[in-house]
């Protein structure tokens, strides 16, 4: 016998949220992030009605915490992974290292800062961060090809503004 497709009732998923926030807690790396995975599957459920076909409302909810799970961890996955330039680990340089390759590096990083910001996530995720161009295509979302070619045209800007004077020399 089928039955006929039930709302999901808002004020009973308040009832379920121990039991979300244990399964959240399972599948993520912190107590905040099992938080907020809980509140953001609690906010997409309850933005509009649900209708539960032949199925509980635990069962349901738990469908939407993992889908919610699996779509963060996705979108994730696409931003380009950041890490501290080295002159934000040590001011000043490293020690022992060339004042003259100081403010190299610097002129460097401020080359890289004025592109624009398709030609600059690219140049970053391949030279940089150092990964493929098979790598950087998908981080980035764009075709292998464009890569290429955003990578040729930032490293040509790059260069044509190192060969220009350095700031402060006559």
């Amino acid at each position: 016998m089928i039955r006929a497709p039930r709302r999901l009732d808002p004020n009973r998923v308040v009832e379920h949220l121990p039991a979300l926030y244990r399964a959240a807690r399972a599948w993520t790396r912190s107590r905040e992030e099992a938080e907020d995975l809980v509140q953001e599957t609690s906010a997409r459920v309850l933005a509009r009605p649900r209708f539960l076909r032949g199925e509980d409302e635990l069962g349901y909810l738990l469908r939407a915490l993992r889908n919610t799970l699996v779509s963060q961890r996705r979108a994730e996955s696409r931003r380009p992974q950041t890490a501290p330039l080295l002159e934000e680990l040590a001011p000043g340089g490293r020690a022992g290292d060339d004042p003259a390759e100081e403010v190299e590096r610097r002129r460097v990083y401020a080359a890289i800062r004025e592109l624009p910001e398709e030609f600059r996530d690219t140049l970053v995720a391949v030279d940089v961060v150092g990964l493929s161009y098979g790598e950087a295509a998908r981080v980035l979302g764009v075709p292998e090809g464009t890569v290429t070619s955003r990578l040729f045209r930032a490293r040509d800007r790059v260069a044509a503004r190192l060969e220009g004077p350095s700031p402060g020399v006559q």
